[in-house]
């Protein structure tokens, strides 16, 4: 076609972020990324093609990470990287990635300035400026424009999915309370045992207790939960719960799974709500497929 194509390689660096298993992608067993031994040799091969045109290099480690030593490590280990390949072919920025994680317990606490001052500085989750004061020093050294993708921190804890309970199911070894949405709407906690607290809308009586239960969805699958064996104020069926911290990995990783159509989503500022993606309907899913001839 006889174009230029910008092209930056992601590198492995081989750093343990120390994170679930599933969304670690910074080792060398993990499928991401070209190894931090070849990536010189990829560059240099780059180099020689006449309709490429290299422009930067990324890396990202893993997500949801609370500490800073995994990032420190990554970015000590590859910005001498950075700087020989901005020497050798003018590459003009260093993509650190993302990963900073969100507190998703306990969501509605970490809200308030008090819970952070009174958490032990040994297990207080990362800031953003903890995070940019540990990473900073090192980076400088490189000369180029950094880009990071901070979108878990911005936005997870800026989300809730609404369901309302529909039934309970009282059996001989645990109490479950069947809600209308699934893992197909928020598959987190099914996938890697992700953590949502979960919160009444109607406020609990003054005094009133909590009930040990499993808040499961309708799909016909036993990984369709959202919390099990915990403690939870007591909501009976009719009444609507949030499912908190659902802002980044809710809607984006939502699917049709068992012919389910996705929720509507409503934007809230202030007072003022308004539709930003309507609910899903059964047309809406049949649409997309054929007739038979």
């Amino acid at each position: 076609m006889g174009k230029v194509a910008p092209v930056a390689f992601r590198v492995n660096p081989n750093v343990d972020a120390k994170t679930h298993k599933y969304i670690s992608t910074g080792k060398s067993e993990n499928k991401f990324g070209v190894d931090f031994e070849v990536i010189d040799a990829a560059y240099e091969r780059a180099a020689q093609l006449s309709n490429i045109k290299l422009r930067g290099l990324q890396m990202h480690i893993g997500s949801q990470l609370t500490s800073l030593q995994p990032f420190l490590e990554a970015v000590e280990k590859v910005t001498p990287l950075a700087i020989r390949l901005k020497s050798a072919y003018g590459i003009e920025f260093f993509s650190i990635g993302g990963g900073v994680g969100i507190v998703y317990d306990p969501a509605l606490e970490s809200g308030k300035p008090e819970w952070w001052a009174a958490q032990d500085e040994e297990h207080k989750p990362l800031t953003i400026e903890q995070y940019a004061e540990g990473v900073m020093p090192v980076l400088k050294e490189s000369g180029l424009k950094i880009l990071l993708e901070p979108g878990r921190y911005i936005v997870g804890n800026a989300g809730v999915l609404l369901t309302r309970c529909l039934y309970e199911k009282k059996g001989t070894a645990k109490t479950f309370r069947i809600v209308d949405a699934g893992m197909n709407d928020l598959i987190r906690p099914a996938l890697y045992e992700g953590h949502h607290d979960i919160a009444p809308l109607k406020e609990p009586a003054q005094g009133g207790g909590t009930t040990s239960v499993d808040v499961v969805g309708p799909v016909c699958e036993t990984g369709d939960f959202f919390c099990e064996n915990r403690d939870l104020p007591d909501f009976e069926p009719g009444e609507a719960i949030a499912l908190l911290s659902a802002g980044a990995y809710g809607f984006v990783m939502a699917s049709n799974y068992n012919s389910r159509g996705l929720p509507v989503e409503i934007l809230v500022e202030g007072n003022q709500h308004r539709i930003i993606r309507p609910r899903q309907t059964m047309d809406d899913i049949l649409a997309s497929e054929m007739a038979a001839l």
